[in-house]
């Protein structure tokens, strides 16, 4: 492996103006972390941090007049930092510094430091690295952890005693699963055994912080893999006890079900290789969440979980609440996709109508790709030819959906009857008997039996009104 990176680091101006905004200064400048990491790995990162012997902020401001003398610029004094855009880049500097921790504060204690200091603080040994930016050197590598030969192995290692470097920051131990579920690379045996011991230490961070790391992890190419990870060394069950909940298979008169726990992994894992939304991931890793609460055991029929769906989708803002995620437009999303994902299943099995098939585009809106996607996924049956016939039939289910999607236009479907119509026709106030009649025309025009039109609803809510001994106020005309 190559240890100079003058070539690489010349294309991009930054480096030439940090370097020269480093010399008027009198200062040594460095390029450090994960961008040293990703160009290594010739992975994209439009993230650059720079490290300096002496003021990060300073440099900050030297640098972005040297580009621009109204360049914006944002400073952090309290923690010594500086962060500007350059293009497309996210620029911040840092002094060097080097960080101590009490064992019961997330919070360190900082000084000034030497650039070995601050290497020494780092979190791993392929992030510990650091490019020069000094004429005497640039684009030296500085790798004082073996953080090259690191990647070539394809292992997270920390550069100090792994428990000395957990214990600084217990979000580490997450950051470890993470940088291995992102890199498909090894956790080293010390480090992994160091955060199978110290698992209990991620309760003193807040749980932004660990949903920021698990939702980068579920965004990885293969998140079962962390998903794995987090589970063997117990920090799943500290920070997602009801995912953990899942596993286990139950026998009884010699029959059993599934785990549940490796056959969500295995969904997620499915739809991942589809799907980049993070909330439809999301979606995959809650859609049997509520099977150990709905679990029976039924002598003839064996292990049933009737209603998960449900109670699934009434979960989510508990669990949404709890890991700091979005209570918005998100969230019902996530819910809703929880509550069908069985309806597209249930149609391939018992025979697609028309009228199921509009009731399923109403309810699942803007959704029903993602949702065909999460049931695909969800076929996770070692019988290929049962897999096969299923996939066959969400075929028939999805030529259906778009050939009455393009008649139809359900996605954004709403009935031309209203409440406040039903209201005025029979001079009514919001009553529980406005919701049956409301209910009555949609699920009329769903079923097919009338268009959605007002002329159509209007003399079916005036049949069902007589029907309750409503006597209608006003002629459709004068709607």
């Amino acid at each position: 492996m190559k240890n100079n990176f003058k070539e690489e680091i010349s294309s991009n101006p930054i480096f030439t103006l940090v370097s020269v905004a480093s010399k008027s200064l009198d200062i040594d400048s460095y390029v450090v972390g994960g961008y040293v990491r990703d160009l290594i790995l010739n992975r994209p990162n439009k993230d650059i941090d720079f490290v300096c012997v002496g003021s990060g902020i300073e440099l900050a401001r030297k640098t972005a007049a040297i580009i621009d003398v109204d360049l914006p610029v944002n400073y952090f004094k309290n923690f010594g930092t500086a962060q500007f855009n350059f293009g497309e880049y996210d620029i911040e500097f840092v002094g060097a510094r080097k960080e101590s921790y009490r064992s019961d504060s997330r919070k360190p204690l900082v000084e000034n430091g030497t650039l070995s200091e601050d290497q020494h603080r780092r979190d791993f040994t392929i992030n510990a690295m650091g490019i020069s930016l000094n004429p005497e050197n640039f684009g030296e590598l500085v790798d004082p952890f073996g953080g090259v030969s690191d990647i070539e192995n394809k292992i997270i290692k920390t550069p100090l005693d792994p428990e000395t470097t957990f214990s600084d920051d217990p979000l580490r131990m997450m950051r470890a699963i993470r940088f291995a579920s992102q890199l498909g690379f090894d956790i080293e045996a010390n480090t992994f055994m160091a955060i199978k011991a110290m698992a209990s230490r991620i309760e003193i961070i807040s749980q932004e912080r660990i949903t920021d790391e698990l939702n980068k992890i579920i965004l990885s190419k293969t998140p079962s893999y962390g998903f794995k990870l987090l589970q063997q060394t117990g920090l799943l069950s500290l920070i997602f006890p009801e995912l953990v909940n899942l596993m286990g298979v139950e026998t009884m008169d010699g029959k059993g079900h599934k785990d549940n726990f490796y056959h969500t992994l295995q969904v997620l894992d499915n739809l991942s290789a589809n799907s980049d939304d993070l909330w439809v991931r999301w979606a995959a890793i809650l859609h049997d969440i509520a099977k150990p609460a709905t679990k029976r055991f039924h002598p003839k029929n064996g292990w049933s979980f009737h209603g998960h769906e449900e109670l699934g989708a009434r979960w989510v803002k508990g669990i949404f609440r709890k890991m700091k995620l979005p209570l918005d437009e998100k969230m019902r999303k996530v819910a809703n996709l929880v509550r069908l994902h069985l309806r597209p299943i249930a149609l391939a099995k018992e025979g697609i109508t028309d009228s199921a098939v509009r009731r399923l585009l109403v309810e699942a809106g803007e959704d029903i790709e993602n949702l065909m996607l999460l049931c695909r996924a969800d076929i996770t049956s070692k019988d290929q030819t049962r897999v096969r016939k299923y996939l066959k039939n969400f075929d028939k289910v999805e030529e259906l959906l778009i050939e009455i999607e393009e008649k139809d236009k359900l996605r954004s479907f709403q009935p031309v009857m209203t409440g406040e119509i039903i209201m005025s026709v029979f001079g009514l106030q919001p009553s529980k008997e406005v919701g049956i009649l409301k209910n009555e025309v949609r699920e009329a025009i769903l079923d097919c039996k009338i268009e959605n039109t007002m002329e159509a609803s209007y003399q079916l809510l005036i049949e069902m009104g007589e029907k309750m001994g409503f006597i209608p106020l006003k002629k459709l005309e004068e709607l």
